[in-house]
């Protein structure tokens, strides 16, 4: 991993030296616009919308436009004017307990890692925000915009999370929240038996992205030079149930039925016999191919 930012922790009078590293990752898989007739790159120039003319990159200004289109043309002097204090540092503003913070707030985690020379104190910060149970509340500036954010604890390390501002997080405006809908006592205990019944340890491990996969498949495919089985087409939606209580039953009995298989297998311990080495999901791709092809003959 590279680190993105560098500075200091400002803590107290304490200063701690860190490295901020983006803890996240996109795994989509990456395409490119090209021509459809002979695959080439499309490519895409800034051309002035007044002379027509391609404007190069150290001509790029920023503009804001007013509502009546007039344009207000910020210069790298005007934006080197703002006052931006954190700039190589994370100020803590204060403390405060974790479930305090909205989840809706989140918006990008970092991992922070400190210098050799604050280690120490990095530690003695950690180990103190993870007994307390709270969070720090602090305020950086990461790539020339100011941000809200939170250090918090987590596997022995410091994690930066930003938070949006509140200004940025909308309101619902949705009719049914002023309407006066009865949940009956009956209903609200079956559907609490239900989550009950759905509720187990969550393991990010056990999901997995299958459009990914088989978007990954298809494109192992055409680099093989092979044709790509169509999937089978969505199955058929059921029907509306006769009542809310008799879909919470359904559900309920399917929930437990669910579990009760699940429990001799997870007991008898079968073996998954894995891949073969270089197998990958072009290979399951072609393996179902030939296999549609003897049901076929």
């Amino acid at each position: 991993m590279h680190s993105m930012w560098k500075g200091a922790i400002s803590f107290g009078l304490v200063m701690i030296p860190v490295k901020l590293y983006s803890a996240t990752e996109q795994k989509d898989i990456a395409f490119r616009q090209v021509h459809r007739a002979d695959g080439g790159r499309i490519r895409f120039r800034r051309v002035c919308s007044v002379d027509g003319a391609e404007v190069p990159f150290e001509d790029v200004a920023k503009g804001f436009e007013l509502p009546t289109g007039e344009m207000v043309v910020l210069t790298e002097d005007d934006m080197a004017g703002l006052p931006l204090p954190t700039t190589r540092s994370i100020e803590v503003l204060h403390f405060t307990p974790e479930d305090q913070i909205d989840p809706i707030l989140l918006h990008r985690s970092y991992f922070v890692e400190p210098e050799n020379s604050g280690a120490r104190a990095y530690v003695l910060l950690h180990d103190a925000l993870e007994r307390s149970g709270k969070v720090a509340v602090v305020q950086v500036a990461l790539r020339q915009r100011e941000a809200l954010a939170v250090l918090r604890s987590r596997g022995g390390l410091l994690v930066l999370e930003t938070l949006l501002w509140p200004d940025e997080i909308r309101s619902p405006d949705f009719p049914f929240l002023d309407q006066d809908i009865e949940v009956r006592s009956q209903e609200l205990k079956m559907a609490a038996s239900l989550i009950e019944s759905m509720t187990e340890e969550f393991d990010p491990a056990a999901h997995r992205d299958g459009y990914r996969e088989a978007l990954a498949e298809v494109v192992a495919a055409k680099t093989e030079g092979r044709d790509v089985m169509q999937p089978a087409g969505p199955a058929e939606e059921p029907g509306e149930p006769v009542s809310l209580a008799d879909a919470l039953r359904a559900s309920i009995a399917a929930a437990h039925e669910e579990r009760e298989q699940a429990g001799p297998r997870r007991a008898r311990g079968t073996a998954v016999q894995e891949p073969p080495p270089g197998a990958d999901g072009a290979g399951r791709a072609h393996a179902r191919r030939r296999s549609r092809r003897r049901a076929s003959a």
